[in-house]
């Protein structure tokens, strides 16, 4: 605990030192700290109702842990079923109408998707509100191609790492609050996490400038705007395909921390709701320090190729650790090579984003999202049943790791279709310099 007390300022003062120097460039650099506050923002409120998420669960099924881990495969698959199918129409939107409306769009569904969980009689309401956020829930989406609008070239993987900040900085603050909160009552935090999301809302408003120029947007099209067509696009950038097929396994393989570490940490550790935001709280100064600071040091030093594939073997690393711990502790030390994979998400985003032009960021993004959306409707659904069958009481062989292992397996197959990736490019390269050489 007490590397987490030392994590958490000197976090905050690695983003904040660089907020100031940002809001003392020109107006463009400026608008990054805006879209950081926003999803700063963002993050606390998704992060508040983790710790207490399961116990909700519980409360209105009548179950035990294992069986609240099936209901919250099934939540999250409905929100991903409705992002998949909404994300390309709402990244199209941004290119079309530019990116603040949509992402005051999608805070606003956020907050009402709080509010029926918070007032949620039945788990019925609870698929309602998830499919309304669903629907609207684009912020991330729309952020990064709002930091794709203002980034220059070389700068464009450091901006993307302030995505990771925010992570990072909203995981310190969230599940802390979350925890404390939910020692009072299981609803206070869908509470917090509603009125957030609508001083969010009305923050954006107010102080969120425009980042997509009118002369920079293109007209809407129905035919790119829909999940198969929006996927269809990326074909048209070939050094794209591959890395997306690896951001989609990513995806898979982290839904092992995001949908079962609240049931795996409760079944193996005991843990209470407090400790869970604790140590939620700690892996997000670990996500703040890689992000805010280590990025900018490591991926110009090593390339944005190399930083791809060593984060997801650190990945790898992280989640068999988790799998194979025993004691409380390991979790929190376990944490730190997994937070450290953290170097690959900013450079495969840079890299994506680089081969694309500027008036089809929200297009590429949406496309993305979608694949994240896709892999949400899986992922979430395979790591809690992977969780729930090796915790039930007739379970061959009680192994609550179980999910951590096969997301381990994941990362290395992402890190083979990375490195393969690369190598393709690269031909590709090496044949044009040719063929240009011999004319």
């Amino acid at each position: 605990m007490f590397i987490q007390r030392r994590a958490m300022p000197v976090a905050f003062f690695i983003y904040f030192s660089q907020l100031m120097d940002t809001l003392t460039q020109p107006k463009k650099k400026a608008a990054l700290s805006f879209i950081f506050i926003t999803l700063l923002i963002d993050v606390i409120g998704l992060a508040i109702i983790i710790p207490v998420f399961p116990k909700l669960i519980e409360t209105l099924i009548h179950g035990n842990i294992s069986q609240a881990s099936k209901y919250s495969g099934l939540l999250v698959m409905a929100y991903a079923i409705m992002q998949f199918l909404f994300s390309p129409l709402v990244g199209n939107l941004s290119d079309k109408y530019g990116r603040r409306p949509v992402l005051l769009f999608s805070l606003l569904g956020f907050g009402i998707d709080y509010i029926f969980m918070a007032f949620a009689p039945t788990i019925g309401w609870l698929f309602v509100g998830r499919i309304i956020a669903g629907i609207t829930g684009a912020s991330f989406t729309t952020a990064s191609a709002y930091i794709a609008d203002v980034s220059e070239p070389e700068k464009r993987a450091q901006n993307f790492g302030m995505i990771g900040v925010a992570f990072g900085l909203g995981f310190i603050i969230g599940p802390f609050i979350g925890g404390v909160l939910g020692d009072f009552n299981v609803k206070y935090p869908f509470y917090a996490a509603a009125a957030l999301a609508l001083i969010n809302a009305a923050y954006g408003f107010f102080i969120l400038p425009e980042s997509l120029d009118k002369e920079h947007r293109r007209e809407f099209d129905w035919k790119r705007a829909n999940p198969v067509g929006s996927l269809l696009q990326l074909k048209k950038y070939p050094a794209v395909i591959g890395l997306a097929t690896c951001l989609f396994i990513i995806y898979i393989a982290t839904h092992a921390v995001q949908s079962v570490w609240t049931y795996y940490t409760i079944e193996k550790f005991n843990w209470s709701i407090r400790t869970i935001g604790y140590s939620l709280t700690f892996i997000g100064a670990m996500i703040a320090l890689v992000q805010g600071g280590l990025i900018r040091v490591v991926i110009p030093k090593i390339g944005q190729n190399r930083s791809i594939w060593i984060g997801l073997l650190l990945y790898a690393l992280g989640m068999l650790l988790f799998g194979l711990a025993n004691k409380s502790w390991m979790m929190f030390a376990f944490m730190i090579p997994y937070s450290l994979g953290g170097i690959c998400g900013p450079a495969l985003q840079s890299v994506m984003t680089s081969e694309v032009p500027k008036n089809a960021q929200g297009e590429l993004q949406g496309a993305l999202t979608g694949l994240m959306s896709l892999s949400a409707v899986f992922g979430p659904l395979f790591m809690t049943w992977i969780f729930a069958y090796f915790t039930a009481d007739n379970a061959p062989v009680h192994l609550p790791g179980a999910p951590y292992f096969v997301a381990s397996a994941l990362m290395l197959i992402g890190a083979i279709l990375a490195v393969r990736s690369f190598k393709k490019e690269k031909h590709s390269v090496d044949k044009t310099s040719y063929n240009s050489g011999s004319h």
